[in-house]
């Protein structure tokens, strides 16, 4: 029998909070984060496109099995809507589609604004993720084929008008769940003003329950490396993480003794102790000293483990 090979890379785990730059895919984003410190596995929370900025948290480790609840976070986004013209890719990057030399009047872009508050059906781009029989929708729109994108359900928890720098633009700040597309939102505003729009600019700001004051600039990261010694990489780099339960805000903490995080470890039940410890939770991570152990439920006064974590 063939022996498994080892794991390349270090066993650290945690979270980093990206200030992705824009012109960086998501993917290459991870790769260059893993590759810094040396990862053996790494993914992100939510692909923010090529030409946007702005916040992509990246899992490191064992965090990579936190990755669902940052998942369902709110998420927000400021972004700039040109006027006048809509793209193949509704953003910068693809050809004009079509065009209007009429310019929408600020109180009309308010007044649009509560139809798409709230839970909204919504069309992806063409060029998205989406998959269509087996297939990426961006990999068909490449090779020229218009393909049928059913609407699906998102919820925008707010919408708000920030700016007009110009008569041809306006600036907007959204808060939403996940799914929801920015350059769709551009693209149907723009054909309920009848002047056409895509989106010129774009940066997420938050992604809960990571905050704008975590973001760390890829160029620092590459900055701390390149002035430690190569022997010191890691020390260096290895404050930029946050702790991997940082994901879990706002399910319940139980606190285990060693005997009983003993026993987690092993996929055993125990019993909640304490005086604020929950007899019922669909979610809930467990601790010793400080530190994650499992990630389960509680139900009739016993936490029961569904993802434990490393020794």
């Amino acid at each position: 029998m063939a022996r498994r090979g080892k794991k390349r890379g270090r066993n650290i785990s945690g979270w980093l909070i990206l200030d992705k730059p824009a012109g960086l895919g998501s993917t290459e984003a991870v790769s260059k984060v893993k590759w810094l410190f040396g990862a053996q596995k790494a993914g992100h929370a939510g692909t923010l496109d090529p030409l946007a900025s702005g916040m992509l948290p990246i899992a490191l480790g064992d965090a990579t099995k936190t990755v669902p609840y940052v998942m369902e976070g709110a998420k927000v986004y400021r972004f700039t809507v040109a006027w006048g013209e809509e793209r193949s890719t509704d953003d910068l990057e693809g050809p004009v589609t079509r065009s209007s030399d009429k310019v929408p009047a600020e109180d009309d872009i308010r007044a649009l604004l509560p139809k798409y508050t709230g839970v909204i059906m919504q069309i992806p781009p063409q060029f998205s993720a989406v998959k269509i029989g087996g297939e990426r929708a961006y990999d068909l729109a490449r090779e020229g084929e218009v393909v049928e994108i059913a609407a699906r359900e998102v919820e925008i928890e707010r919408l708000e008008l920030v700016e007009i720098p110009d008569p041809n633009k306006a600036v907007f700040e959204m808060e939403c769940g996940k799914g929801t597309y920015v350059r769709s939102l551009a693209r149907d505003m723009g054909r309920d003003l009848d002047c056409f729009g895509y989106v010129a600019d774009l940066r997420r700001t938050e992604v809960y329950p990571f905050e704008p004051t975590q973001l760390v600039p890829l160029k620092d990261l590459e900055a701390a490396a390149e002035a430690a010694a190569e022997d010191e990489r890691f020390a260096a780099l290895d404050p930029f993480l946050l702790n991997t339960e940082s994901a879990l805000d706002g399910l319940p903490e139980i606190a285990l003794s060693d005997d009983a995080a003993s026993r987690i470890r092993l996929g055993n039940p125990v019993i909640v102790r304490g005086r604020d410890a929950p007899a019922e939770a669909p979610e809930a991570w467990a601790s010793a000293r400080g530190r994650l152990v499992a990630i389960g439920m509680v139900e009739a006064g016993m936490f029961k483990p569904k993802r434990v974590f490393g020794f």
